[in-house]
């Protein structure tokens, strides 16, 4: 995944980009990025690599560097970036986020345009984002070029594009991923998380539409192109990886997980016998306090989550080590799990490696029964629009792994049934991954019920992971 913020202001900057772009760090594990720009010193830039330690103390060292009256700056999950770029139209710094499905094709439009050309990556790849400036240059204005890139992009991509004079602030064509515009006295934003700026003193100004455009600079901003009517925002950014103190289309994202949670106790209708109901932490504690408040049920914390050193269970590359982070992360209080009937709700079941381990660790730790109620349905589609997941096959799915062990090679020609809630071949996936993960109970929410939890026009929500509808 990743996140972006930028400002513009009429002192110096560089302190208000480091804190906000820091507050992005919970969406990506690769690299950090901040460039600047000042009338004396023009463009400067700094890039890290943040995969063993936190931006905050790669960028330190920077702020008392740099300088400068507009900044923008990114958390990566893949190539360095921002670039500081030298166009027909003028310079520019450039930073996105976002996934590009047609990288080969738009490469070889430029070459066959004769426009351009690419500094090669490790493995023969192009930098996205230079990608992008590429295609930004072969128009005849900033705003040209940024239209353009919305055009032919496809997939999902969202940039800041900062000039001497101020910053274009542009969202991805459907709206899959939130920009917003803050504002306080003599300086604006524009950031990912809605809750980036507001210990910078910034107030809430604006939130783009999909595929609109805003320039601002210090003075305030300006839609220099309008929102278009179609959106489809990412419904995962507020069952998993959206902050929680954020805000998406209204819609804050703790209270949504607590009504979340609600509904998951209202589709119980077993009457387990439970002793506590606890979220696998971080992202499933509202989930479950929603659950406990709407059941009765106490909310518990048998595993509390260690942080000082391991602040996220998916930074190392490797799948294995990954799963190792996770564990370790994780300590168990014995006297909240031994002879407990527990149940724990964790933003979604993916892999299922995890939440297998987390199982037979609480049982290790004599826990009698642990229930499991996923936030969401069974992923049953890779996400093809946003890169908030490592997986690379559909087959890393547990879901495609039970139908396969279920119907063999030719599972596909049922998928519908499986995704269908209300069928028999989707009851006895269930069936079977509660068995392979060594759940004593398994029901994943309904998905009518997880977008009602959210509550905006569901047309404007991808369900795309769930039901392969886009």
């Amino acid at each position: 995944m990743g996140g972006i913020f930028g400002v513009a202001s009429k002192q110096d900057c560089v302190t208000d980009l480091f804190f906000g772009v820091d507050y992005h760090s919970h969406l990506g594990t690769k690299r950090g990025g901040m460039a600047t720009y000042s009338a004396d010193r023009g463009f400067d830039r700094a890039i890290h690599n943040i995969g063993n330690s936190p931006f905050r103390t790669k960028f330190q060292s920077d702020v008392n560097k740099m300088s400068g009256t507009l900044g923008i700056g990114c958390i990566s999950d893949t190539d360095p970036q921002p670039l500081i770029v030298r166009s027909h139209f003028g310079r520019f710094a450039l930073t996105t986020v976002g996934r590009i499905n047609n990288k080969e094709e738009l490469v070889d439009r430029i070459f066959f345009d004769r426009k351009g050309h690419f500094m090669e990556m490790s493995g023969g790849n192009v930098n996205g984002t230079e990608l992008v400036a590429a295609l930004i240059s072969t128009q005849n204005s900033f705003l040209e070029g940024i239209r353009y890139v919305q055009e032919v992009i496809e997939g999902s991509l969202s940039m800041l594009v900062m000039t001497p004079e101020g910053i274009y602030a542009a969202r991805d064509k459907l709206g899959r991923m939130p920009l917003l515009l803050g504002k306080k006295e003599d300086a604006c934003c524009a950031t990912f998380e809605s809750f980036a700026y507001h210990n910078l003193g910034y107030q809430f100004a604006y939130e783009l539409g999909p595929a609109e455009i805003v320039y601002f600079n210090a003075d305030g901003f300006q839609s220099v192109s309008p929102p278009g009517e179609e959106m489809r925002i990412c419904a995962f950014l507020w069952t998993y990886y959206g902050y929680p103190t954020s805000t998406y289309e209204g819609v804050n994202v703790e209270e949504m997980r607590y009504r979340c949670g609600q509904a998951l106790a209202d589709l119980d209708q077993d009457d387990l016998q439970l002793d506590g109901v606890a979220g696998v932490p971080d992202s499933g504690t509202a989930h479950a306090i929603g659950y406990a408040n709407r059941s009765g049920v106490p909310f518990t914390r048998p595993l509390i989550k260690y942080t000082p050193t391991w602040p996220r269970s998916f930074m190392p590359p490797n799948q294995s080590t990954r799963n190792l982070v996770a564990r370790m992360k994780l300590i168990p209080i014995e006297a909240l799990i031994r002879d407990k009937r527990l149940l724990f709700i964790d933003d979604s079941v993916v892999r299922g490696t995890q939440m297998r381990e987390t199982v037979e660790y609480l049982y290790e730790a004599g826990a009698k029964e642990v229930h499991v109620r996923p936030a969401c349905p069974p992923i049953m589609f890779g996400c093809k629009y946003l890169n908030f997941s490592r997986s690379t096959s559909e087959m890393d799915l547990i879901t495609h792994q039970v139908m396969q062990s279920l119907e063999g090679d030719g599972y596909l020609a049922h998928l519908d049934e499986y995704v269908d809630q209300t069928t028999e071949r989707h009851h006895k996936m269930v069936e079977c991954i509660a068995k392979r993960l060594n759940f004593t109970s398994l029901r994943y929410h309904e998905l009518n019920e997880m977008l009602d939890s959210i509550g905006i026009d569901r047309c404007k929500i991808c369900t795309y992971c769930w039901n392969g509808k886009e």
